[in-house]
């Protein structure tokens, strides 16, 4: 059933007001942002992590406890993933789903999740093609495996993102291990760039020349934990990052940047988010939540055409204050716009735009009561 989500935001008041927040380098507030619509295409969902728009709209679905789905026409069934090996704790499990750009002729998927070999664990990414039916996936292969498990499953990432040249990015989570962020033999608090159907490492990557194959994959590091990952049109490639009590971020990605993470010993968060008294040059944010934070989580840049009022802005689920956070940002890479909208359907887990530009938006509340929503472009 169709709800509305009313006003998106209010406007600031007076120009006087908004020169002032212009002068302390506050994006000045706009006029209310056009009326959307918000159906529910699925429910019955237990914290969905992430989906992925399919052919003949088709979705796939990972649930964060190990269940893979397909949902079309308001139906789900599962995927059973043959051969799995799949660890689910705390914030690890079954988490981010890519499909191959050229899935209509291979059937390729990609996941990333925790994951049992032997007497080990750690979160992987590996490959599957799914079967004609799309009733079974079978494994191809690991891209990447020994990325950094905890015990409590805190910290474990993991996104994935398919680029427009065909390379696929991977972010983790530092696995609450003071030492991962920057440490450029752990794969842990980095993002990865690698070649999607052999794991190598993307050619153009900062660390080539090191005979650690670990640190030949790194992209960037210094991060805590990237929950979202994205390109805008422009090209560019941003993520999305939990911070700790203070400043949750979005990141312009840097090839070889340094996010700025290092906890102190113990695991002792009370550090800055971007410390800029590391060694070295550190990549500071394009927007950080300041106090308190929202537990920002997946996201997306909006299509540039047929959001009227809000093209080419990036959306962001939070799953702490329930709502989607809506950010505009200059060529540069500059904010200077933020609202808010979606709120009333509690904790927001992801944001993936849907093959006909609508937004897919999934919630995180629990107890087999999750949907995936639809928020519709607004109507002329």
């Amino acid at each position: 059933m169709r709800r509305s989500l009313g006003t998106l935001a209010t406007a600031v008041a007076g120009t006087m007001v908004a020169g002032l927040l212009t002068a302390l380098g506050t994006p000045p507030a706009e006029a209310a942002l056009p009326r959307l619509r918000v159906s529910t295409v699925v429910g019955g969902l237990d914290h969905p992590w992430d989906v992925e728009p399919l052919p003949k709209g088709r979705l796939l679905v990972t649930e964060r406890g190990g269940r893979l789905s397909i949902v079309r026409a308001g139906r789900k069934r599962p995927v059973r993933l043959a051969g799995a090996q799949l660890v689910s704790r705390g914030e690890t499990g079954l988490m981010a789903v890519e499909a191959d750009p050229r899935f209509t002729r291979n059937r390729r998927i990609y996941t990333c999740q925790g994951w049992r070999a032997g007497g080990s664990q750690d979160v992987r990414v590996t490959a599957w093609k799914l079967g004609p039916k799309l009733r079974r996936a079978r494994l191809v292969r690991t891209l990447v495996s020994g990325m950094p498990i905890s015990r409590s499953g805190r910290h474990g990432g993991c996104q994935l993102l398919i680029a427009r040249d065909g390379s696929l990015l991977v972010g983790t989570g530092d696995a609450t291990d003071e030492t991962n962020p920057r440490n450029l033999s752990s794969l842990g608090g980095k993002t990865l760039r690698l070649h999607r159907f052999t794991g190598a490492a993307w050619p153009g990557n900062p660390f080539l020349s090191s005979p650690d194959a670990r640190t030949r994959l790194i992209f960037t590091y210094g991060h805590r934990n990237v929950q979202g990952l994205t390109q805008r049109a422009d090209g560019t490639l941003w993520s999305i990052e939990q911070g700790t009590d203070r400043d949750d971020e979005v990141n312009l990605l840097v090839r070889g940047g340094d996010y700025g993470w290092q906890p102190g010993p113990g695991y002792d968060e009370d550090v800055p988010m971007t410390n800029h008294a590391l060694p070295g040059t550190q990549q500071s944010a394009r927007w950080s939540s300041g106090v308190p934070t929202d537990a920002t989580s997946g996201g997306t840049f909006l299509p540039r055409r047929g959001w009227r009022g809000l093209n080419g802005w990036l959306a962001v689920a939070a799953l702490k204050h329930s709502k989607l956070i809506l950010l505009r940002f200059d060529r540069s890479g500059r904010l200077t716009a933020e609202r808010s909208a979606l709120t009333g359907h509690g904790r927001l887990r992801t944001a993936v735009v849907a093959r006909n530009g609508d937004l897919l938006v999934t919630t995180d509340n629990g107890d087999g009561e999750d949907r995936i929503l639809r928020v519709r472009r607004p109507s002329r």
